[in-house]
């Protein structure tokens, strides 16, 4: 593992549990891993592995050093002069240029649940991949906060979706329109994180609160989940629950339920079967049409 100042590893670090959960690592400390093309490349590219191999049931992404994500890299004090310059290239330049290939949302799309575990700075294009995963959990302290109105952009990459189903419409303007920096206490406060934990313990809730969902929950059932979840947020109630009676029906014959039932009257751990790469709703990001 490379030194805290060392930049020349592997943008993000990839570590694989025996109980099935993959750690998902921002390794770029020197700059609070603010979000580049390399930890971009390296994330997709972990995500990707994650979500093929079938021992892997849960996901949790964190962050080296201080920060989780401070926002987008935006070079060192010294490149201030030609920001100008900078910023006309960028108007002319495809956004997966800048900030990579695939959207934030994305996390949204994937089969196995994503868990962030906040262990510092979550600002920017970092807030907004953080909110995309499915569970949060933070460490106490930890600033976050939506600054583009305080840099001249908008917002984001899909913050302007996700943020305000989160904390509701009044909320989500204060910190979009202000930029304010707030802590992880009042992030809970808001219900952007599910608990603030101390520094030390912030991984091991994490990951315990992770296998936990690796022993216990089906994965096929937690993909189905995860795509009626996001799908049914553009869906009114009546299609929502239409549409739930015929997943319920596809999922009936699955070796899922009866290992589901069985495991709770016989008061044992349940035994799921792992996915295929063709399990349970492929990921819209990689389907045709």
């Amino acid at each position: 593992m490379p030194g805290s100042d060392d930049p020349s590893g592997d943008a993000v670090l990839y570590e694989a549990t025996a109980s099935g959960v993959a750690i998902l690592t921002f390794n770029r400390p020197e700059r609070l891993n603010a979000w580049g093309p390399d930890i971009a490349a390296g994330f997709y590219a972990a995500i990707d592995r994650a979500e093929a191999d079938p021992a892997i049931r849960v996901i949790v992404l964190t962050g080296r050093g201080r920060g989780f994500c401070a926002g987008a890299y935006l070079g060192a004090p010294g490149s201030a002069p030609k920001v100008g310059e900078t910023m006309e290239r960028a108007a002319k330049t495809g956004l997966a240029d800048l900030v990579g290939e695939r959207p934030p949302h994305f996390v949204t799309t994937l089969r196995k649940p994503v868990v962030a575990a906040i262990n510092g700075s979550c600002v920017g294009i970092g807030l907004t991949q953080a909110l995309m995963c499915d569970v949060r959990f933070a460490a106490a302290g930890a600033k976050f906060a939506a600054v583009f109105a305080r840099r001249g952009l908008i917002a984001e990459f899909g913050i302007s979706w996700i943020l305000p189903r989160l904390t509701g419409w009044g909320a989500a303007l204060d910190l979009l329109l202000s930029g304010r920096t707030f802590l992880a206490e009042e992030a809970a406060e808001l219900g952007l994180v599910k608990e603030v934990v101390a520094p030390q313990d912030l991984m091991p809730r994490a990951l315990a609160y992770a296998e936990d969902i690796a022993a216990n929950c089906s994965p096929a059932s937690m993909a189905v989940i995860k795509h009626q979840v996001y799908g049914d947020a553009s869906r009114d109630v009546v299609e929502a629950t239409s549409r739930a009676e015929v997943l319920l029906h596809e999922a009936m014959p699955r070796p899922d339920v009866v290992e589901g039932i069985t495991s709770f009257l016989q008061k044992r751990p349940p035994r799921f079967p792992s996915l295929s790469s063709t399990d349970a709703q492929a990921s819209p990001v990689h389907r045709k049409g």
